[in-house]
């Protein structure tokens, strides 16, 4: 059986570029990355595990959303719905 060849160094996808990720703690990391967002998984700082921005899946492991600097909240766009013309 021939085992699969891992790089020691991963390169950057040729589209990704840095861009600066902030997590909702304010945290920020330079990355290579073409991704709208990353999820952080590592959950080193203290305060991690009663950070209200965890997300706690089920079946997998906690994590923080990252997206980059600069951008709106995916949900963002809800805040201006009018649902004063839905029957209650």
């Amino acid at each position: 059986m021939a085992k699969s060849k891992i790089p020691s160094t991963l390169q950057p996808a040729p589209s990704a570029r840095s861009v600066l990720f902030r997590a909702g703690c304010g945290r920020e990391w330079s990355v290579n990355s073409a991704d709208p967002d990353l999820a952080y998984t590592d959950q080193a700082f203290p305060e991690c595990p009663t950070c209200p921005h965890r997300v706690e899946p089920e079946g997998g492991p906690p994590f923080c959303t990252l997206r980059p600097v600069g951008t709106a909240h995916p949900f963002a766009a809800l805040a201006s719905l009018d649902l004063s013309g839905l029957p209650d």
